[in-house]
């Protein structure tokens, strides 16, 4: 660890807080990308898992999407059937990393829907998940992905566009 001498102690400090910064290079980016896979697909699965009981939807599922989750332009049926589904096998591909930029979009307009029309006040946790869930969409799922290996992703980010200023 090398401190500028001489300068001042703004300097010194500004230095200082480089090189702390600097440490996070360290940080594997496979394990970055595998972490904000898995801990959002968690969530969804475990939710998943609450709305069966083996292979059949529970009444109460059914329920809570006709009078907690109602959604405008669906009917609670199709919802409920749908959402089951979807928490099922979306965070079963994005854990493996198999379509994976696909299954985090699936997954990020849950959350966007479960925001805006079921929960709007949990924004703060609905942001994690999307925090997540974005940084498979625009970086990709990594090497320790099944995409990796099949070739299906090329681990690039997305291109950012240029805004005219």
């Amino acid at each position: 660890m090398t401190i500028s001498t001489g300068s001042t102690p703004r300097h010194r400090i500004r230095d200082l807080i480089r090189q702390a910064n600097g440490m996070a290079r360290f940080i594997p980016q496979d394990l970055v990308t595998l972490a904000a896979r898995v801990f959002p697909a968690m969530v969804f699965w475990q939710s998943a898992r609450t709305k069966v009981d083996g292979f059949s939807i529970k009444d109460s599922t059914y329920f809570l999407f006709e009078h907690v989750y109602a959604l405008p332009m669906i009917p609670p049926a199709q919802a409920a059937v749908l959402a089951t589904i979807a928490e099922h096998v979306l965070p079963v591909l994005l854990i493996l990393g198999l379509f994976a930029r696909f299954s985090a979009l699936g997954l990020l307009l849950m959350t966007a829907v479960i925001q805006i029309f079921v929960f709007p006040e949990a924004w703060v946790t609905h942001g994690l998940w999307a925090a997540a869930l974005l940084v498979t969409l625009v970086h990709g799922p990594g090497r320790l992905s099944l995409d990796y290996p099949l070739k299906l992703d090329t681990g690039k980010a997305i291109a950012s566009r240029e805004s005219p200023m």
